[in-house]
């Protein structure tokens, strides 16, 4: 078309088009393009004329020959098809492209196939080329039509047109599609179209076309209604991976905002209040040009690549320095492109190059930041006024530069960890032997690790006293911005290496005899289904093994994958569709209602709204991962809780409880396999043993096997997962029953639970002061069994024993070095590394550390391995605890927690004096706060000055009851 009209042809395309994968036939033997007959050209021709300037003869060739060629060429290759008509036309539907897709979709949801959609007097027009529309063949097909309903994704182009060309026709057709005659909202254009609006639009129009009753009342049957909305319970948002450079970079200082750029770190709009929505690439910062005038806000800062700053960022600097704004451009420089995979930035590009360009664009100052600032030798030539800072610094230079009036630019620069762990697997760069691990015991769980790394490698612990913190070594990238939370429990393992679990040998007799299923769904029209995992966990190699498995058997499918920003910890998507021909498929997408099997690899994911819409109750089988990996929200709210129960019950709510499946496929993949990455490969392997695959397994295991990865690690993992569905005894003897089942001290008994707190507090001072600790509990105790209809199940009391017991055994140096040199803590750590390592320990003693001169806060340092015996020495030196002779009970800290644990005691006392069934739970709100009290420091500072304010808040509203209500409280022994 192009050639012969010589115009420019482009092509509409859509997510479901650029992310499908399909089975498709071509008739190449009958494939010919022809050449219109008896067209009118110019005299000129219509290709581009070398050194002839003709703006207006051109415009005029466009007019008069180039688009009527447009249109003969569509009308002679029969472009725009008429894939269905009717003998009695009623209703025209006319459409194009993925519309056209969800058309068919909608016929075969109301139960309509040609036949009887032609009797219900349903044709349907598909459009090739939508601009310009082709007037005659639309004009052909309007005829006699009462009515033609236009569907298309977003703005009417098609609509719009074509009332054009038809408004002079004597007996035009209504024309429906985005509004209804009488003004309603048909067809939405601000939210994607599916068959479901779709189905649910075409019934509408019958119904108003007055199409016969009865046919509408069997659409009726076969419609299937939109669902009601699930609200999630927990969603998962893309986020930084492990020791990216944007986990610090983004960071702004106290009371500033910043605006986002096009890449990685747009991300910050999801988890930074005070990151603003990003501009297209090259207007970085442009918005602010002219906002800046009209607000109080005198800076801020705008967050650009170093890829875009090559593309067109520069001049969005050179922008601002014309417009004589208050702005700082972080730069980050972090080798690649990393948001499409790592490729090399376009052109040469260095530090060096962008200080001296940038500065000669007239910006004010120009400082680079850096985790590595001894790389800047002498040697390299950069510009006398450009300093160069480490990264542990950023905050204070940024707060330096938005005092700088004008343009400054802060170059930011650590290789993106991404690309840093593939370097260091192909050995271009050198591996740190050096790993980072938390030790749980002296961890309070504050949550400040997570504040200082915004790391997703952090995630939470579940422990007898409570929810601490753990590094998931799997995908750390080390980068070691978690060891500066100011906590004690960080200590960096030196050497050695990670310890691979011993995996379970399985006799192959056993895994032979697993009997052949043969319950593989029929294929009568299409199987659908959903699969839900998180980004980078091998969810899109699953739906395209499956995909090949229906190949192999010469079956159709389509394989339509929703990444987006999938790959950074995100959700991720893949509609799986297989039937026994290509023509059995219309819909890329898995509509409303649509999915005959949802595989949630991913609870969160497979509960959210991109995938939930998918399932239907009494329809859909469900088979869920029950094994919750927490969201990176947890690293902005340390006491997110992740309930996988609360999922189950969920997709149980929604399905139906006879059609859901759940195993705990991660704890199962590293136990027998020693790689959380077995846990999608595993599910499958038990969903075809289950029956609900319809491609059969030697078909799924030649796809792996031409798959060519981990080819034999993948196929156990199907095995094991066909042997759990068949016998899934023989593998629990061999699954790690000895894992941390710690539960909350709600879930526990209080007998359980204060004996465990006894012996706690004997171990941390003596049997004397664990004796306190017992008297008032059994005080707490008396009072709630006095009280009036009691049916509170002891919840006081075990609320007061775990946080009586939390503020007794509070974190002095005695204690954290009795944690250190308890042998639990040799064991974990010999339970994760292997090898000869050493240890390193970050620690701030309060006597002994210097103090941070822009913060005013104490400064961790590193001590080798020689300390453990000088924790043994001050571990036995716990007598001296609060005596004379504690000399560090005379720093501020200390004081404050030993005049806690008096100030909670008389609280409690206080409480139960007037304690009643009316104000019972307030009183348990009250004595849980210091739940709250967490961290080290400063830390814990803040945290008790915040709980103090809750604490008066709640007591102004504990008033006493009704006198008769009072009980008897005395001292009990």
């Amino acid at each position: 078309m192009s050639r012969y009209t010589g115009l420019w042809v482009g092509m509409k395309v859509v997510n479901e088009t650029v992310e499908q994968t399909a089975t498709i036939d071509i008739d190449l033997d009958n494939f010919q393009i022809k050449r219109p007959q008896n067209a009118v050209f110019p005299t000129e021709g219509v290709h581009h004329r070398p050194r002839q300037f003709t703006p207006l003869l051109d415009e005029s060739l466009v007019t008069q020959y180039k688009l009527p060629l447009v249109n003969q060429f569509v009308r002679a290759n029969n472009i725009d098809k008429t894939p269905l008509l009717a003998q009695e036309k009623k209703l025209g539907i006319v459409t194009a492209g993925k519309a056209y897709l969800d058309v068919l979709e909608a016929l075969n949801e109301l139960g309509l196939d040609s036949e009887s959609a032609s009797s219900l007097g349903i044709s349907i027009y598909k459009v090739g080329c939508i601009w310009p529309l082709e007037p005659t063949g639309l004009k052909a097909f309007s005829l006699d039509h009462d009515e033609l309903l236009f569907v298309e994704e977003k703005k009417p182009l098609l609509e719009d047109q074509a009332a054009k060309i038809l408004y002079a026709e004597i007996d035009r057709p209504r024309i429906v599609g985005k509004k209804a005659p009488n003004g309603e909202t048909l067809l939405p254009s601000d939210i994607q179209l599916e068959p479901a609006i779709i189905a649910h639009v075409i019934v509408k129009r019958l119904e108003a076309l007055q199409v016969d009753n009865h046919k509408l009342a069997q659409l009726s049957c076969h419609y299937q209604a939109s669902q009601e909305v699930v609200k999630p319970l927990l969603s998962r948002t893309p986020y930084f991976c492990s020791g990216c450079p944007h986990n610090t970079s983004t960071k702004v200082p106290e009371g500033s905002i910043a605006s986002a750029g096009i890449g990685c770190h747009a991300m910050a709009v999801y988890a930074q209040p005070e990151t603003l929505i990003f501009a297209q690439m090259g207007g970085e910062g442009a918005t602010w040009y002219g906002l800046s005038q009209f607000t109080k806000t005198p800076h801020i800062f705008q967050n650009i690549g170093d890829g875009t700053y090559y593309h067109s960022g520069l001049l969005a600097i050179r922008g601002a320095v014309a417009a004589g704004v208050n702005i700082t451009y972080k730069i980050l420089f972090n080798d690649v492109v990393a948001m499409t995979g790592g490729q090399p930035v376009d052109g040469p590009l260095s530090v060096e190059d962008i200080t001296y360009q940038v500065l000669h664009e007239g910006v004010k100052q120009c400082i680079i930041v850096t985790d590595n600032p001894q790389s800047y030798s002498k040697n390299i030539s950069l510009p006398k006024s450009v300093k160069v800072y480490h990264r542990d610094q950023l905050d204070t230079i940024q707060k330096k530069l938005r005092e700088i009036p004008g343009c400054t630019v802060l170059i930011y620069e650590q290789t993106c960890a991404t690309e840093k762990r593939r370097r260091r697997k192909r050995g271009l760069a050198i591996d740190p032997p050096r790993r980072a691990f938390i030790n749980d015991a002296v961890c309070e769980g504050c949550g400040d690790c997570s504040v200082q790394a915004n790391c997703v490698s952090i995630q939470p612990k579940q422990t007898a006293l409570g929810r601490k913190r753990q590094i998931d070594q799997s995908s750390c990238n080390k980068d070691f911005s978690c060891i500066k939370g100011f906590c004690p429990s960080f200590v960096t393992v030196q050497g050695g290496e990670l310890k691979k679990p011993a995996l379970a040998v399985i006799d192959d007799s056993i895994l032979d005899a697993i009997p052949d299923t043969t319950l593989i769904p029929i294929l009568n029209n299409n199987y659908s289904i959903m699969i839900s995992g998180i980004g980078g966990s091998g969810v899109i190699t699953v739906s395209s093994i499956l995909g090949m498995a229906a190949h192999i058997e010469n079956k159709a499918c389509s394989i339509y994958d929703m990444t987006g920003l999938s790959q950074k910890n995100g959700a991720v998507y893949s509609h799986l569709r297989i039937a026994s021909t290509p023509s059995n498929i219309s819909a890329s997408r898995i509509g409303t209602g649509q999915a005959d099997l949802s595989l949630g690899f991913d609870l969160i994911a497979a509960l959210e709204k991109d995938a939930v819409q998918s399932l239907r109750r009494n329809h859909t089988q469900f088979i869920g991962n029950s094994s919750v990996t927490p969201t990176a929200a947890f690293q902005k709210k340390p006491d997110l809780v992740t309930d996988h129960q609360a999922f189950i019950q969920q997709a149980k709510e929604i399905v139906g409880h006879d059609n859901t499946h759940f195993v705990d496929a991660t704890r199962i993949g590293l136990s027998l396999l020693g790689d959380t990455i077995a846990a999608n490969m595993f599910i499958v392997g038990y969903a075809a043993q289950l029956g609900l695959l319809p491609v059969g397994i030697p078909a799924i295991e030649k796809a792996i096997e031409l798959n060519g990865i981990a080819v034999p690690f993948n196929l156990n993992a199907l095995k094991l997962g066909r042997l759990w569905a068949w016998k899934p005894e023989v593998l629990l003897e061999f699954l790690d029953n000895g894992q941390d089942k710690n539960t909350s001290f709600n879930e526990q008994s209080l007998e359980v639970l204060t004996t465990h707190r006894k012996q706690l507090l004997t171990d941390y001072q003596d049997s004397k002061y664990a004796e306190r600790y017992q008297a008032l509990i059994n005080t707490v105790l008396h009072a709630e069994h006095n009280l009036i209809q009691s049916n509170h199940n002891n919840q006081l009391t075990k609320t007061v024993a775990h946080n009586f017991a939390k503020i007794m055994a509070y974190k002095d140096e005695y204690e954290v070095a009795r944690l250190y040199t308890d042998s639990k803590f040799m064991d974990k750590i010999n339970t994760q590394f292997d090898g000869n390592f050493k240890l390193k320990f970050h620690l701030a003693p309060p006597l002994l550390s210097r103090k941070d001169p822009n913060t005013g806060k104490p400064i961790k340092r590193e001590f080798g391995g020689w300390i453990m015996p000088i924790f043994k020495v001050l571990a036995k030196m716990k007598k001296l605890r609060g005596t004379p002779l504690d000399i560090f009970s005379y720093t501020e800290e200390r004081k404050s927690e030993r005049l806690l644990i008096d100030e909670y005691e008389q609280v409690i006392l206080t409480l139960l004096t007037t304690l009643s069934n009316k104000n019972y739970s307030l009183a348990v709100k009250i004595a849980n706060l210091p739940s709250d009290i967490r961290g080290y420091g400063h830390i814990k500072e803040e945290s008790l000055r915040q709980v103090k304010q809750q604490q008066a808040l709640l007591l102004e509203q504990y008033n006493p009851p009704n006198p008769c209500e009072y009980i008897e409280l005395r001292q009990v022994s």
